[in-house]
């Protein structure tokens, strides 16, 4: 800022005219004025006067788009990894249910007897079978031969599923095998359980051939599970064939029945088309095959989700970062009233305040943006290595925080720097 500076007079040969003309344009003020790097200088002067309350001020900040930072990526990444480490099992498998109510008696059941053998027909399809729970009398309990750790009997679901349905479960066996078409076609009585349910009923080994007894109907136990990839509640069941079961407690007239396939990846939406008719060329509308969905719609659903919580905890960050700097700059206000009425009676005009002031919470701001670029980019590389990922951040997310942190620094100082600008010189002075 420059003070008023005054010439001296024109000599007496000019005359009055010139004189005068030369005293006002000696008394014409220069306006005083604060340049983009005056103010610059400024906002890094009173940021780094008391670093430690700046730091602190940032830290709202820093939260606020580190978090905003580590939202976008983590939602970039994990979008990214969801075709990837979409559940195969659940891509390649189809259920269809029986949803007949008001079926006519002479329409049969919902599932034909060779179900199994004309699904397994159509392309891409690997295993499928029809399974139900049996419905068991209320004295009906489970018990183990011949001695158990439940000799008194459990209730234990026992599972009707043809051979088909068994594989299309994926079972892994502890002991044994799985029953086949041969066991289904006689009739055999004979059961796979698994390895829990196996253990409640104190059978260890296979090797004394043991025998379960379902009310008073005995199944040999031929295999024993120790993990499904489909359908879990298999584990703690008793599973027998599908035709055994008809032949002990008849044809359920509300089974329930449902088939499971186990398809080709790729192949089960169109399986799911072509299921229904297949059973059931006469009464396609009996049944109902459910696809699995579609990976790209589980991808947006996952990253609507994850954009929704996430932006709201950033955007609560963001405001309480700028709630601080706000905070902090009115105080800075008051304790510097004495410097800015000087300021103004230097020549310091009430525009240059308030750009003095918004430039330093500014400053805070982008500070803060940065160090909270900074910081999101750096969660999203560790949680994407520790789970093996490719961490994916877009640049215009990178470029755009540090802005960001700028804007809500520049927001939060409007009211502050309106303050500054309204201090009187002469009150300022006296205090």
């Amino acid at each position: 800022m420059r003070l008023p500076g005054f010439g001296r007079a024109g000599g007496g040969g000019g005359g009055d005219g010139g004189g005068g003309s030369a005293r006002r344009r000696a008394r014409v003020v220069e306006p005083s004025r604060f340049t983009p790097g005056d103010a610059l200088a400024e906002s890094l002067a009173g940021v780094l006067q008391r670093p430690a309350r700046s730091a602190l001020t940032a830290l709202g900040t820093v939260l606020g788009v580190g978090t905003f930072v580590a939202v976008l990526g983590l939602t970039a990444t994990t979008s990214s990894q969801i075709d990837a480490r979409f559940n195969v099992l659940s891509a390649t498998e189809v259920t269809v249910e029986d949803v007949a109510k008001d079926r006519n008696a002479f329409a049969g059941p919902g599932f034909p007897a060779d179900a199994d053998a004309r699904v397994e027909r159509l392309g891409g399809v690997r295993h499928a079978g029809v399974y139900y729970a049996v419905r068991l009398g209320e004295d009906d309990a489970v018990r183990s031969s011949p001695v158990g750790g439940a000799a008194e009997g459990e209730k234990i679901d026992v599972v009707a599923a043809s051979p088909g349905a068994l594989r299309a479960a994926g079972p892994t066996l502890v002991q044994g095998r799985l029953y086949d078409a041969y066991h289904s076609r006689t009739e055999e009585r004979v059961a796979v359980v698994g390895a829990s349910t196996a253990a409640r009923l104190g059978i260890t080994t296979l090797e004394t051939r043991p025998a379960v007894f379902v009310g008073d109907e005995p199944f040999t136990v031929i295999g024993i599970i120790g993990d499904v990839e489909r359908k879990a509640e298999l584990l703690m069941s008793v599973v027998v064939p599908r035709t055994s079961a008809e032949d002990v407690w008849g044809v359920p007239r509300e089974s329930g029945a449902r088939m499971l396939i186990a398809t080709d990846l790729g192949a089960a939406r169109q399986v799911a088309r072509l299921a229904p008719t297949a059973l059931r060329p006469d009464h396609p509308e009996y049944l109902e095959a459910v696809a699995p969905p579609d990976p790209r719609t589980l991808r947006t659903r996952v990253t609507s989700d994850l954009d929704q919580l996430f932006l709201v905890l950033a955007g609560i960050c963001l405001v309480i970062g700028a709630v601080g700097i706000a905070n902090t700059t009115l105080v800075a206000v008051l304790e510097r009233t004495g410097e800015i009425g000087l300021r103004r009676a230097l020549g310091a005009r009430g525009r240059h305040i308030t750009v003095q002031f918004l430039a330093e919470s500014g400053a805070l701001g982008a500070l803060g943006g940065l160090v909270g670029t900074s910081l999101g980019t750096i969660t999203v590389v560790v949680v994407a290595v520790v789970r093996d990922w490719t961490p994916v951040v877009h640049p215009a997310t990178v470029a755009a925080a540090p802005v960001i942190g700028l804007v809500i620094g520049v927001l939060a100082g409007i009211y502050p720097a309106w303050r500054a600008a309204r201090v009187e010189p002469a009150e300022a002075l006296r205090r």
